[in-house]
């Protein structure tokens, strides 16, 4: 019975079941690019040709000079009368130190007249005991004494285990980049909702903005703002903005249409409709955007401080210059650290409940007992640090490090698993880094251009097509073509074990809760990691190298891959799952045949997450040594080449934006077949 309901055999006459649905397109396509791959160099050499293999220098198209031309134009010629575009730079740059230097004070360097060894003191810093109990005050303000305690601890290990300083000038940068990046945001969010063309206008931009390289934003910005942590303040604010106004934008849409009549009714005006009536109905779907910017700002911090921003994230960096594997995972640990109490107690903030107001009869003191009490404590404990050093900085000779334990490990796994780990290693370079290096860098780019239009036209329409041949195009006639078929190797390599271990991990949490429980915590300390972290041990353990980046980029883009596999197996509908028990199926036929095609739209939603995660990741692993667009970004980032970096970025935005549309088309169709939409 069971083969009756689940194996069917090929319908009589017709084509075996695995080259129909446009698989037998696929395979020709992939059959194209394989003889094209193969046979290139071996038809450049024998008909001299070599514009076969590499786009001819005499037709490329010079943007960077264009860009870097217009660059320098742009920062020594341009005036509008009586001002230079300098002036209006140093006036933005004015606006951003101001309340950086005022914050940074306040929680660091304390208020002093005069400079240098000139410089009296007159007012001290906040003592670290009480900016630990204003956090401890806020978190029990918003939810209770469990996130006070877990908040309080996040800091205190702060300041035990050495790392206060340099958090404190982290945390100056997050206090400054967050309310303008949200609040920026939000204004941009209410603008793309009231406006379709604005909304159109800005679509766009917040593509590039979210997959062009981190490290490209950086080049024009130095050159704009100089080094220091403003630029640094800038790239930040860039990076971390998309994500609230695409969920302003959707909070607002999201709106009930009843509530907004009511308002209305009520004769609000416009603003007063969208301020006092959508805002904040809207507002714990805003406050989600609020805490992606405060996790973006945290997860900037790192590449910020090769600009100036300084903090836990220069610490990981030269760390990682040094080869200092205990120096960086306790400096990236802090910066987890400090994500984790940032991240509960902003998401506290919006899911907290409107609560009673206090009896007006009573005095201050006790209408407001936790302000009171946070007031006295600042105050007392600010004093007393005048007075005595343990209050104003935690004695550096107490704390705590882990430094030596996390070398030990890792000089114990290379002296007893070397031989190991060198035959892993050898096996995937030889038998598939290597082989699929080989496929993408013989691509001639006429064929790949060609071919890359097809897929997308196949995938998505014609529109999708046009829209991949141009953006390949742009690739090839900017000379790089070459960096662009490594930066598709190490992505392809990659995402395919992120997917290999990543599924049946997915599949296996989304079946059983003690599963999920171990793999969603392995996962989440995955995600929370900063992505220079994962370089520091991978290096001492692989050396510098190809394998080097595809390790960490794995273990980068591990986590969509489990999450939305896991997701897309809990959400079948366990009828469905019954008739096929009825129907007599295996657990192995129940997967094969039901869950994987229910399951399909989410898994490719996971690749399409994977993807993008694996080029952002791609780009930071240029510091060990690939020599793919990354490096190339990297390297005009040194020499501040503004053009250099721009293109190198477009490009890594144009294949993140290909990939993007059509794994994205995919999932569009897959939900089509199964009746979702």
């Amino acid at each position: 019975m069971t083969d009756q309901v689940v194996d069917h055999p090929p319908p009589k006459g017709g084509k075996a079941r695995w080259l129909t649905g446009g698989r037998l397109f696929w395979l020709i396509l992939l059959a194209i690019t394989w003889a094209a791959s193969t046979w290139s160099f071996a038809l450049y050499k024998a008909l001299d040709a070599r514009w076969i293999v590499r786009f001819p220098k005499a037709y490329q198209i010079p943007v960077d000079d264009w860009l870097s031309d217009f660059t320098k134009w742009l920062v020594e010629d341009l005036s509008f009368g009586w001002f230079t575009f300098r002036d209006i730079t140093r006036f933005i740059a004015s606006l951003i130190e101001a309340p950086y230097d005022l914050v940074r004070s306040l929680l660091l360097d304390g208020f002093a007249q005069g400079q240098g060894q000139q410089a009296v003191e007159i007012v001290p810093a906040l003592s670290w005991i009480a900016i630990i109990f204003v956090f401890v005050a806020l978190a029990k303000y918003a939810r209770g004494w469990k996130l006070a305690a877990l908040v309080g601890t996040c800091f205190a290990y702060l300041a035990i285990f050495g790392q206060w300083a340099s958090a404190m000038v982290t945390l100056a940068s997050v206090l400054i980049a967050v309310p303008i990046g949200a609040i920026g945001g939000l204004l941009l969010g209410i603008a793309a909702y009231r406006s379709v063309r604005v909304e159109r206008l800005m679509r766009p931009v917040l593509d590039l903005m979210q997959t062009v390289p981190v490290f490209a934003y950086l080049v024009p910005i130095l050159v704009l703002f100089g080094f220091g942590p403003v630029a640094a303040l800038i790239a930040t604010v860039i990076y971390a903005m998309p994500p609230m106004v695409r969920n302003t934008t959707v909070a607002l849409q999201s709106v009930p249409e009843q509530l907004i009549e009511a308002g209305k009714m009520m004769g609000c005006k416009r603003r007063q409709l969208m301020w006092k009536v959508m805002v904040p109905a809207a507002l714990p779907s805003i406050m989600v955007g609020v805490n992606q910017v405060i996790m973006l700002t945290l997860n900037m911090v790192i590449i910020a401080s090769m600009i100036g921003a300084g903090g836990l994230g220069y610490d990981v960096l030269t760390s990682l210059r040094r080869l200092d594997i205990g120096g960086g995972v306790e400096a990236g640990f802090a910066i987890v650290v400090m994500a984790i109490a940032l991240d509960r107690l902003s998401q506290a903030f919006a899911e907290r409940q409107l609560r009673p107001q206090p009896d007006k009869s009573l005095p201050l003191p006790k209408r407001y007992p936790w302000v009171t009490a946070t007031i006295v404590v600042v105050v007392c404990a600010t004093l007393a640090s005048l007075f005595i050093p343990f209050f104003r900085v935690y004695p550096i000779e107490q704390a705590l490090t882990t430094g030596t334990i996390w070398e030990s490990t890792i000089a114990w796994i290379n002296i007893n698993f070397f031989d190991a780990i060198d035959a892993v290693k050898t096996f995937l370079l030889t038998w598939l880094l290597l082989p699929v290096k080989q496929f993408f860098g013989g691509i001639p780019w006429p064929v790949g251009i060609v071919v890359t239009g097809l897929a997308a036209g196949r995938a998505g329409g014609w529109r999708l097509g046009l829209l991949a041949a141009a953006m390949m195009t742009f690739i090839a006639a900017t000379g790089l073509w070459n960096k662009a078929m490594i930066t598709i190797y190490l992505t392809s390599v990659a995402v395919l074990l992120a997917s290999v271990i990543g599924i049946p991990l997915g599949i296996w949490a989304g079946q059983n809760a003690r599963a999920n429980s171990v793999i969603g915590a392995i996962i989440d300390t995955l995600q929370t990691l900063p992505s220079f972290v994962y370089l520091i041990p991978v290096i001492m353990l692989f050396r510098v190298g190809d394998f080097s980046a595809l390790i960490a980029i794995v273990l980068y883009a591990l986590a969509p891959a489990v999450r939305y596999a896991a997701h897309g197996i809990r959400s079948i509908d366990p009828e469905l799952i019954e008739v096929g028990k009825v129907a007599g199926c295996t657990n192995w036929q129940l997967l094969r045949r039901i869950k994987l095609p229910l399951a399909a739209p989410s898994l490719l939603l996971g690749l399409n997450q994977t993807i993008m995660l694996a080029l952002s990741m791609l780009v930071i692993t240029a510091l060990v040594g690939t020599r793919d667009l990354g490096q190339e970004v990297y390297i005009a980032l040194t020499k501040a080449n503004v053009g250099k970096g721009i293109v190198a970025g477009l490009g890594v935005a144009f294949l993140a934006i290909i990939a993007d549309r059509v794994v994205n088309a995919l999932a569009r169709q897959s939900r089509e077949r199964l009746g979702l939409e």
